[in-house]
């Protein structure tokens, strides 16, 4: 899972897998959720995040991997 931001759209998006989308739907105003050949989702993008979530605090609670890796 990686999770970027793009300073120059102003949207968070969250890549659960490495499998390309084929589906799209927007489940709200500003988000959108992509989707597999299979139905399963693969990522979520979030317009006009900065206007909606704090983007200056990140936090990662109970992670079950061995591994955190962090990067700029």
């Amino acid at each position: 899972m990686r999770i970027k931001y793009y300073a120059d759209t102003d949207s968070l998006y969250i890549d659960l897998s490495e499998k390309s989308s084929k589906e799209s739907l927007e489940i709200a105003p500003g988000i959108v959720v992509d989707f597999d050949e299979n139905n399963q989702i693969v990522g979520i993008d979030i317009d006009r995040a900065s206007k909606i979530l704090n983007l200056s605090q990140f936090e990662v609670c109970d992670f079950p991997s061995k591994k955190l890796v962090l990067s700029a």
